[in-house]
């Protein structure tokens, strides 16, 4: 089956560990059925020895990495905004700088995209790991079809950020990458599905994703709370969900996000926000 060509989009900052964006870094190049026809690699700021050791290490074995750098950390979503403007075909792929794409992961997505050229954007579930990739801890599974997918955005968002492939004209149409704290991605489906394009999901583990405590701690606390109540406010004012789904959603936000202890959160995802 012929494949169209596609881009890798990719942020790494000086926080992130080598040994895990090597990782990362392998599963989409020397583990795929259908190699990246390009990866575009920002550098989110100034990284350390070991980083740009591994950047150099895959530069020389892959010449399809584009390696943009930021002379500041910018976030990541100004730095996928960057990624996608550069990218130079139509369907990109996200991937994370710690996480471990499946073999066929890619080849998975073309074919969807080959058997559904209406569909804007596709992505499918995942596993979580802690420590050994063979440790799966949960599995988050999203629904498959458009119209499942978008009444399921309006109390959660309905893609693994990390699994999807998406048209570059469909994500710059709808105003491309924007900041927004910890929920880029959320807050650019919403944008997405606000002009007309079209989601699905394949129904299959695409990435199996690296998590921790620090997860659980990131997703709580008072900006992360505002950050989702700015995008519930957002799906409101634009009649995306009623009144009482938004003082519903709110409730939910302010007792995981602000009021349980770290500890409590992470039961309360993996017992009710995952397989």
């Amino acid at each position: 089956m012929k494949f169209s060509p596609f881009s890798v989009a990719i942020s790494v900052y000086q926080k992130d560990k080598a040994i895990f964006f090597d990782r990362a870094l392998q599963s989409i190049t020397e583990q795929q059925t259908v190699k990246p026809s390009e990866i575009v690699l920002v550098c989110d700021g100034p990284l350390n020895d070991d980083l740009n050791a591994v950047i150099d290490k895959y530069r020389k074995a892959y010449p399809i990495f584009k390696v943009l750098r930021l002379k500041n950390n910018k976030g990541l979503g100004n730095a996928l905004r960057l990624a996608v403007e550069n990218a130079s075909y139509e369907l990109i792929a996200r991937m994370d700088s710690d996480d471990v794409s499946v073999p066929d992961r890619f080849e998975q997505l073309l074919k969807f995209f080959n058997v559904h050229s209406n569909v804007d954007i596709v992505g499918g579930d995942i596993t979580e790991f802690i420590g050994d990739e063979d440790n799966i801890v949960g599995k988050r599974t999203v629904p498959k079809k458009d119209s499942a997918i978008k009444e399921y955005m309006k109390t959660r968002c309905a893609f693994n950020h990390v699994s999807v492939m998406y048209k570059k004209s469909a994500v710059q149409a709808a105003g491309g990458y924007l900041d927004w704290f910890w929920n880029e991605d959320y807050y650019l489906w919403i944008r997405m599905q606000l002009n007309n394009a079209v989601f699905a999901n394949t129904g299959t583990v695409l990435v199996n994703v690296r998590v921790g405590e620090d997860m659980y701690q990131r997703r709580g606390g008072k900006k992360y709370f505002q950050s989702e109540y700015g995008l519930q406010k957002l799906m409101l004012d634009k009649e995306m969900i009623g009144f009482m789904t938004f003082i519903c959603n709110v409730g939910k936000r302010v007792i995981i996000q602000r009021l349980l202890p770290n500890k409590i959160r992470g039961l309360v995802f993996r017992k009710f926000a995952r397989n």
